[in-house]
């Protein structure tokens, strides 16, 4: 195996294990949403169409999504 060889399984092992640690806590937030929240999330957002709620949940999503692109970066 080359050095190029090794380089590249490398990049998809850890493109692999940061691809399942960033599932496993947006998992893990929306849990600690549902529990923290009075309401039940999923009702508000399919039943009642509340849609600031929708981008409410969005928003933190994304900013997961940057701290962990952030982290693999660096």
């Amino acid at each position: 195996m080359d050095l190029f060889s090794a380089i590249q399984v490398t990049e998809v092992v850890s493109t692999i294990f940061y691809t399942i640690l960033g599932v496993v806590l947006m998992s893990i937030f929306w849990w600690i949403i549902n529990i923290m929240t009075p309401f039940s999330v999923i009702k508000e957002i399919e039943e009642d169409q509340n849609t600031s709620l929708a981008i409410l949940i969005g928003s933190v999503f994304v900013a997961l999504s940057i701290i962990i692109a952030a982290v693999i970066l660096s």
